[in-house]
């Protein structure tokens, strides 16, 4: 089709979207957002980390609305749509969840790498502030905090 550009659908670039109990794979995101036309991808990778807000956290813990994959495909479909993204894919954990555990992996591959970094940010950005995932933080003074509510 000469002078035509066809750009991709939102969901042929959308490769992996899940909420999941099980543990997260840095490599099963990589690869779902691997392309030989993309020229950079992105990953980025939040895990548990010990304290928050200078308290020691001792359990934490996720759950999300029943929607929530209805929104985490609303926010990929937001970001293909913005972004010139080769792919995307998003996964988060819910349930029990240890210091160091892997929270939420997200990538992004693009033509070029700034494009991936922005795509890329762009998901967690509006991921972290739309989609209905809670995470309730027990910390080691017998304290709980619920964030995303």
């Amino acid at each position: 089709m000469s002078g035509v550009t066809v750009e991709p659908s939102a969901s042929a670039v959308i490769r992996l979207l899940a909420v999941r109990e099980t543990a997260l794979s840095v490599d099963e995101v990589l690869a779902a957002v691997a392309d030989p036309v993309a020229g950079g991808s992105v990953v980025f990778v939040g895990t548990v980390r010990d304290e928050d807000g200078g308290k020691a956290v001792e359990a934490l813990g996720y759950s999300a609305h029943p929607t929530v994959d209805v929104a985490l495909r609303e926010v990929a479909e937001h970001v293909a749509a913005t972004h010139p993204v080769t792919a995307l894919a998003a996964v988060h954990r819910v349930g029990d969840l240890a210091v160091g555990d892997l929270a939420v992996v997200v990538a992004a591959s693009c033509p070029h790498r700034a494009e991936a970094f922005a795509a890329c940010q762009a998901l967690i950005d509006e991921l972290k502030a739309t989609v209905p995932i809670w995470k309730n933080q027990v910390f080691a003074d017998g304290s709980q905090e619920w964030v995303g509510l």
